[in-house]
């Protein structure tokens, strides 16, 4: 049985917030990372996909969207099934995050991105965005998030989306 926080659309329901994130391939099946940091040490920094928590009854998938047209200024995508689920936490800007975190795959032809509209703490933190190829995503010496995505990514290409949401393990940083 839903709690009324859950019936209320409470994006923090049991203390972890919710958080819609999106797995955007273009035609090339080059997947788009976002580049982040600590907004205080440009050296701290990260590389993860778009998305963000929901804001009020919006659902993951309305969530999904409106954090990549803001993060990325791409509307025109094709949203498909979540592919993966998480639980994760981490220091970020003097803080814990806590985060029940839903991963959509999502298809574009649109290559250009631009932010339109990042919140104060986003404008401080995120560097840019990127197209990776898997192979890119596999050498690469950066932190990406979640950590199995080269491997996660390869597996999406070679056999397509999972049956159901497949659970990732806990991450805690």
């Amino acid at each position: 049985m839903p709690t009324e926080a859950a019936a209320h659309g409470d994006p923090f329901e049991g203390g972890l917030r919710k958080v819609a994130r999106v797995v955007l391939l273009d035609p090339e099946d080059r997947i788009l990372l976002l580049h982040g940091h600590e907004p205080d040490d440009p050296s701290d920094d990260w590389w993860f996909t778009p998305g963000g928590g929901l804001e009020g009854d919006e659902t993951r998938e309305e969530a999904a969207l409106r954090e990549l047209a803001e993060e990325t200024g791409i509307t025109e995508v094709e949203l498909g099934p979540v592919l993966w689920r998480r639980t994760c936490s981490f220091p970020f800007a003097g803080r814990r995050w806590d985060q029940d975190e839903w991963y959509y795959l999502a298809r574009t032809t649109v290559t250009a991105t631009r932010a339109t509209a990042l919140t104060e703490l986003e404008r401080r933190s995120v560097a840019g965005a990127r197209w990776w190829t898997c192979q890119e995503l596999t050498r690469a010496h950066e932190t990406v998030y979640p950590t199995r995505l080269a491997e996660l990514l390869r597996k999406l290409l070679d056999e397509g989306p999972p049956a159901g949401p497949v659970t990732l393990g806990t991450e805690i940083v």
